[in-house]
Parts: structure tokens; sequence; C-alpha cells
């Protein structure tokens, strides 16, 4: 009896350590095999990202991406990952909207990088969280992919360091 109580206490504790797909994401269909297994895709077109698992399957979750004229595609990899990042608007940003400060602190309200990045290899763009959640969907960025703070949660524990990116248009 002790030790039926004891695995079902481990056993317990294990399945709260593994990761659960967030309220908006989607564990979908995914039979493109040009892909492997721990790539992330984002199709601009759907506004879509893909962290594909293997056996057919990917975790789809809602984005923000480039609007017209900003749309990165290419292929790349993850380089860093930050909780509460910082923010320093681009010199174009900058261009646009001169009132923006050169650099907005990591966890304030009017941050747009959310609750956490991840930072693309080339230093451009990232996928990262946002303080507009009303913005995915929409093709709205100067490039970079949005995603709601809780997709974004859940796909950083998901990846890590040199994860394959690609995005097609």
């Amino acid at each position: 009896m002790r030790i039926a109580l004891v695995f079902s206490a481990i056993l317990a504790l294990l399945v709260s350590l593994v990761p659960t797909v967030s309220d908006a994401a989607e564990l979908v269909g995914f039979q493109n095999r040009s892909f492997r297994p721990g790539t992330i895709v984002i199709k601009n077109s759907e506004k879509r990202l893909y962290l594909v698992l293997g056996g057919g399957r990917a975790i789809r979750y809602k984005v923000a991406v480039g609007k017209r004229g900003k749309v990165w595609t290419g292929q790349t990899f993850i380089d860093a990952k930050y909780i509460k990042p910082a923010w320093s608007p681009s010199a174009e940003v900058h261009r646009d909207h001169p009132s923006l400060p050169d650099v907005i602190a990591g966890g304030a309200p009017n941050n747009p990088m959310g609750v956490a990045a991840l930072t693309l290899n080339g230093g451009k763009y990232a996928i990262h969280g946002t303080n507009r959640p009303g913005s995915i969907g929409r093709a709205v960025s100067y490039g970079c992919i949005r995603m709601a703070n809780s997709d974004i949660t859940d796909l950083f524990q998901r990846v890590g360091i040199r994860t394959p990116v690609i995005a097609v248009p």
C-alpha cells in the first residue's frame, strides 16, 4: 500500500512537470515531412506558428506577423531566450514613432516584447509576447512574430537555443 502511494505521488509530480498545450494553441496534424521534429515553422499567410513534433503532429499557435512590406521569410535559428526583456526600438520604428523612448524596461506595461522573447540569429527579429493581445492574428509588426503571452510562455519552455526557425510566405 505504501509503495502504491509513493508511486502515485511520483507519477503526479512527473505529470505536473510535463508542459501542456496552452489554451490558445492546438495540437494538429502536420504532414509536411520536409520539416524535422523540433523545428518552428511560421506560415505568414496563415498567421500561425507551428512547432513540429513529429509523427505527423505539431502544436499550432496563432500569431501576429509583419505588415505589408515587413513580412520576414527565411531560415535561421533561435540564438537567445529572454524573460521580461527590455526593448529598444529599431531606427525604422523610431523614425515612424519618434516619441518612443530609446529603451523600455523589461516587465513595463508599455513594453511590446511581452513576458518573453526568443531572438533569432542575425539580431533583427524575434518571436515574442506582446502588450497588445488584440494584434494576434493580424499583419501588424515590423517583421517580428508576436504571440499571446501565454503562448510564448508555452513555446519558451519547449524550445532551446539553436532550434531551427523557418518562415514561409
